[in-house]
């Protein structure tokens, strides 16, 4: 058997620009809400997509969407505009992957570009069983990527304090039907 079919062993660290992720897309009239600006599902749709690439690039294996940390939502995205998406991994736990997202509106007609909006999205990478996969450092380069690494463990921290609040309160909710 030649050395192209053997496994590789996982590397310890993987770069932020491995994990780099563009997709540009058109805003169509049918993409927009009543304000006449991008229906803001279409765009979490589109980040979870992204960004899930760049998870599975980073770790080469399955992953699942464990939270979407935020959607800062911060200029309307117009049907003369385009909207990029830009993900990485931005940092990583023993399982758990982030991914940061920038998404760039560009009115067509001027030229203008704008940072539209911002995400921070967590997954955790699986095993074929479904069971947590460990994964590889992420080492930032660039001044952006160590912008956005820099603050990764409070927001690490955040999620986990989120998450136990989130449990409790589920623990608490009803889940009788309605009408009974």
């Amino acid at each position: 058997m030649d050395d192209q079919n053997q496994p590789q062993a996982a590397p310890d660290f993987r770069y932020c620009r491995e994990s780099r992720v563009f997709k540009t897309s058109r805003v169509f009239p049918n993409d927009v809400n009543n304000h006449k600006t991008l229906f803001g599902g279409k765009l979490m749709s589109t980040i979870d997509e992204v960004a899930s690439i760049s998870a599975m690039r980073h770790c080469r294996t399955n992953v699942v969407t464990a939270s979407a940390d935020s959607v800062d939502f911060l200029l309307p995205i117009r049907p003369t505009d385009s909207v990029c998406f830009e993900s990485f991994v931005s940092w990583t736990g023993r399982t758990s992957i982030e991914v940061f997202v920038k998404i760039i509106s560009e009115n067509l007609y001027t030229g203008e570009r704008a940072v539209a909006a911002t995400s921070f999205l967590t997954f955790v990478a699986v095993h074929e069983d479904g069971t947590p996969a460990p994964v590889p450092a992420v080492v930032a380069e660039t001044d952006e990527e160590k912008l956005i690494s820099a603050s990764a463990d409070q927001r690490s921290e955040l999620r986990k304090i989120r998450r136990t609040s989130s449990k409790l309160l589920a623990s608490q909710l009803s889940t009788t039907k309605y009408w009974e």
